[in-house]
């Protein structure tokens, strides 16, 4: 079940340009797609890409950042966010679907692995290489 929902996801994010990518990248070029690695079963994402929270802020973006913090195994400030293998599925939904709903950009939703990295089958639906 879990393979035929990941393969649904990866099908139906596929539908977005390269260069709609490009463009979303281009508006704000200081701001860069989240950077991800992969270390022993563990996802992480660099400190300075993972979503802030600010108070009074975008009640979308804080519910972003509850959202990522609350599937995270550990989420400290200054750090790397840490996610395990066990959230992956759930956390490539969350991000697809902060995406598809149109408030958050690609940059802040989309994983960026290494041209070289080997990217977990249930992460490729969220990032940019398939």
């Amino acid at each position: 079940m879990v393979g035929r929902m990941a393969a649904a996801m990866v099908v139906r994010f596929s539908d977005v340009k390269a260069s709609d990518m490009k463009n979303e990248l281009s508006r704000n070029p200081g701001l860069d797609i989240m950077r991800a690695r992969v270390s022993d079963g563990i996802l992480y994402i660099h400190k300075d890409d993972v979503p802030p929270f600010k108070k009074g802020g975008s009640i979308v973006r804080n519910s972003y950042f509850w959202a990522m913090n609350s599937i995270s195994c550990r989420a400290y400030r200054e750090k790397d966010w840490e996610f395990e293998s066990e959230v992956w599925f759930a956390l490539a939904r969350m991000l697809n679907s902060f995406t598809e709903s149109g408030y958050l950009g690609l940059r802040e939703t989309q994983l960026e692995f290494e041209p070289d990295d080997e990217i977990p089958e249930l992460l490729r639906s969220a990032s940019t290489w398939l």
